[in-house]
């Protein structure tokens, strides 16, 4: 059998960037970058080759699993879905959907299958314990969008390749490639700005592999994020810089934010951010200043209590400085799955609190209950106690907070079944285990990341390499079967079938893009071997950019994309506002009440002590969550799970370089290896995620070799951002003292 080269959007990150892949039948020769790719050029990460690596990992599970007399065993497929029906229906039947929890981790949004089926899935279970990795990074800025905008998956994201300066606030894009804002080669992006002279900032309380690159890097006490930008904003109002610029027409809300952040002056919130008062006010000139400017915000500034306030603060700024919905500030990316924007703005807005957490009140946000309350709703008796759960490719007891307490909670539970590709921390407690494809074996389109893409891009990927067993959408349909009272056994695509028959009788309604059109013509149109394939054909083909089944000729189709293996560049992006906007009043609204509401909750840190010792998280190149610790490759070299100490702090504490030391928090206790580093702002130490490989019962022999530990034994379950639910992971209380040997 010859060599062939394929060429495929990588699954690993959100950069969506393009690999040229050499194979000999399923075996990988080799993965490099695609030159010819229209959005990456050729550019690729670490992470990038680890995919020969996953698709043969003799760990990764080809048979699913089943409990048997207490212990997991390899099953057929017709017995694990035997095992699914009986054990999903029984409780189902005995307790009621809202007892069945589910569970979505983030490799769901990197696969096609995952992608549509879990909706479906979501829709059909009708559970309130919906939970995701959602409430671990990212909820607090589809809130604050969603109340700004009237949708909460309406995130504007940085014109990065046009912008002056980029002011970057608890992110590190050049490891993380970028999140909420899909951007291949990153670094080589912020670069070009500099190349161009712009300038980049970044705030962070560690020098991050980012803020080495930047042109200015401001440490930041963890936890203030959303005082500095506020204080920003007050610089605006105090020196007269306010100049919306072309949105000016349709903002609303200008005087209300003014009055509700009065008194949070750079001065003022000095002593607790750490950022001297001038820095602040610097910054703010130069942001209202420059030709072009954005304030971008990630992970380390929506992990924590003020999340949301800093989430929407940092889209105030880009507002009020008249860079939202321009080339080189904030835009919005229009993805040709997309639903056009009508010709008017306005909707029925959007909300939070619908709904509570049984036990401890929680309110939902975006139809989710906050990750952190699921062990109390699994362990506390009465109605609607939760006994059964289902997760989707995610590792909960090692990502989420009081992992230790997860783990025992899951243990009691009366039915468990994970859709994952391996028996890891958390898997190890399922009943039944239903294993996806290899990645190289699945169909691949980006839903969710064109979304947020910093340039209007599509690209489709055939799958290359044979599945071991059935598609993940099969496993999933089957579950959602079980839902509906319908034998696990039978047909299982009459559950995308019947999603997709709704998406075409909407879109073929007097009102709808296809009027006119016959819907059983379009069913047997469509292309694809599964109906999965056959959606996203629908989606792209009804989308903005979309053939419209004849209606627009020449227009894009997934046939299209099938023949331009490189992609098709959609063009940059394009201003959008007022037209898409779904607020009541048609408007972007600048103080949302639940927003405004929460300020004076922000104004406490003003005279509240600041704790001795925080604890911060980390990205890592070779790292994307747990599972790729299973990588050879991406462990190789020296421990990577260390604790970061400033050298004042090791001094202060006695701690030496490569000394283990004790960490303790509120919920647990940690012994890691010590790494003393200037990168670290005195008062604030720093572990990443995803490590903690110890727990008995996994099948992850590489993970296994170097464990390390697990950040979330020391985050609080009880500690979350309330207007999100989002967990906060940043600004942890610990006390650290060297670990002495029994």
């Amino acid at each position: 059998m010859s060599e062939v080269e394929h060429y495929r959007t990588c699954p690993l990150c959100e950069a969506t960037c393009g690999l040229a892949i050499t194979m000999n039948g399923d075996k990988v020769i080799s993965i490099k970058g695609d030159p010819k790719d229209v959005f990456s050029k050729g550019f690729i990460c670490p992470k990038g080759t680890a995919l020969k690596h996953l698709h043969e990992d003799p760990d990764r599970l080809r048979r699913p699993m089943v409990r048997i007399d207490g212990e997991l065993r390899d099953a057929t497929w017709e017995q694990a879905y035997a095992a699914l029906e009986a054990g999903l229906f029984r409780v189902i039947s005995e307790t009621g959907k809202d007892t069945v929890a589910l569970y979505l981790g983030n490799p769901t949004v990197h696969s096609l299958s995952a992608s549509v089926m879990t909706i479906a899935l979501a829709k059909l279970l009708g559970t309130r314990n919906l939970y995701s990795a959602a409430t671990v990074d990212q909820m607090p800025k589809h809130v604050s969008c969603g109340l700004m905008f009237g949708r909460p998956d309406h995130i504007p994201v940085p014109d990065i390749d046009r912008t002056d300066y980029m002011l970057i606030v608890g992110a590190n894009p050049w490891v993380s490639n970028g999140s909420l804002a899909t951007a291949p080669d990153f670094k080589g992006r912020l670069e070009r700005v500099q190349q161009r002279g712009g300038k980049v900032v970044v705030v962070d309380p560690r020098r991050t592999e980012t803020a080495s690159g930047a042109d200015d890097y401001v440490p930041i006490r963890p936890g203030t994020d959303a005082l500095f930008l506020l204080a920003i904003v007050n610089t605006l109002f105090e020196e007269d810089l306010i100049d919306p610029g072309d949105v000016a027409d349709f903002v609303t809300g200008l005087d209300d934010v003014r009055h509700a952040i009065e008194g949070l002056t750079a001065d003022r919130v000095a002593s607790v951010t750490g950022i001297p008062a001038h820095t602040t006010q610097r910054i703010a000139r130069e942001i209202a200043t420059a030709a072009s400017a954005v304030v971008y915000d990630r992970v380390g500034a929506h992990q924590q209590a003020f999340g949301t306030l800093t989430s929407w603060a940092a889209d105030v700024i880009t507002t009020l400085t008249g860079n939202l919905d321009r080339p080189g500030g904030k835009m919005f990316a229009l993805a040709a799955h997309a639903k056009p924007d009508p010709d008017s703005p306005g909707g029925r807005g959007w909300a939070i609190g619908r709904f509570t957490s049984r036990v401890s009140n929680r309110p939902e946000a975006y139809g989710q209950l906050p990750i952190s309350v699921l062990a109390e709703e699994i362990e506390t008796p009465g109605e609607g106690q939760v006994r059964a759960l289902i997760t989707v490719g995610g590792n909960p007891v090692l990502s989420t907070p009081n992992g230790a307490r997860l783990a025992r909670a899951l243990e009691s539970l009366d039915f468990m079944v994970c859709v994952d590709p391996y028996l890891n921390e958390t898997t190890r407690f399922a009943d039944v285990i239903l294993p996806p494809p290899s990645v190289l074996a699945k169909h691949h389109y980006d839903f969710a990341f064109y979304g947020l893409s910093v340039r209007n891009i599509a690209n489709y990927s055939e799958p290359l390499a044979d599945a071991e067993g059935p598609d993940e959408w099969d496993s999933l349909a089957r579950i959602a079967a079980v839902c509906l009272g319908q034998s696990g056994g039978g047909d299982p695509s009459f559950v995308p079938q019947m999603a997709l028959a709704q998406m075409v009788q909407e879109a073929t309604a007097d009102d709808g893009p296809l009027s006119g059109l016959d819907p059983a013509e379009i069913m047997q149109t469509l292309t694809g071997d599964n109906p999965v394939v056959a959606i996203a054909d629908f989606r792209i083909r009804v989308g903005p950019y979309g053939d419209l089944f004849g209606k627009n000729p020449g227009g894009l189709s997934l046939e299209l994309l099938r023949q331009h293996p490189h992609g098709i560049d959609l063009g940059p992006l394009e201003p959008r506002l007022p037209n898409a906007l779904r607020t009541k009043s048609g408007k972007v609204e600048l103080a949302p009440q639940p927003i405004i509401d929460d300020i004076p909750r922000l104004r406490t840190l003003l005279d509240r002590d600041p704790d001795d010792l925080v604890l911060i998280g980390r990205r890592q190149l070779r790292s994307n969550n747990s599972w790729m610790h299973n990588v050879p490759k991406m462990i190789a070299g020296s421990n990577r799970c260390t604790l970061l100490v400033n050298p004042a702090d090791a001094e202060r504490l006695g701690i030496g370089q490569g000394m283990t030391v004790r960490v303790a928090s509120r919920v647990g206790t940690v012994e890691v290896e010590a790494e003393i580093t200037d990168d670290m702002m005195p008062g604030v130490v720093s572990l990443p995620h995803g490590w903690g490989h110890s727990e008995p019962g996994t099948r992850l022999s590489v993970a296994g070799s170097k464990p390390g530990v697990s950040s979330n034994d020391l985050t609080d379950e009880d500690e979350m951002d309330p207007l999100s639910g989002n967990s906060v992971m940043n600004g942890i209380p610990v006390r650290i003292e060297v670990a002495v040997s029994a």
